[in-house]
């Protein structure tokens, strides 16, 4: 499950990083967990549920921080920043 949980903050990191705004941040964010939710699907289905499980949770937890960030920036300016 560490392993799961490392690997994923990790990947989101890397997605992270290729936006250059924070509509980027997000929406790259979101591709990478979405890869990411696949490759738990899978391993759970046919690996290890408890890498599956840590995937799930890094995902959770890299999705919140996105979200955090959108809402705090629309409480800020007052205009959705994804668009």
């Amino acid at each position: 499950m560490a392993l799961g949980i490392a690997g994923t903050i990790a990947w989101l990191i890397c997605f992270g990083l290729l936006g250059r705004s924070l509509a980027g941040y997000v929406w790259w964010t979101a591709t990478g967990g979405g890869a990411a939710w696949i490759v738990a699907v899978l391993l759970t289905r046919h690996g290890n549920r408890g890498a599956a499980a840590g995937i799930a949770m890094a995902t959770a937890l890299g999705w919140s921080v996105a979200a955090v960030a959108v809402a705090a920036r629309w409480l800020q300016s007052g205009d959705w920043p994804l668009w």
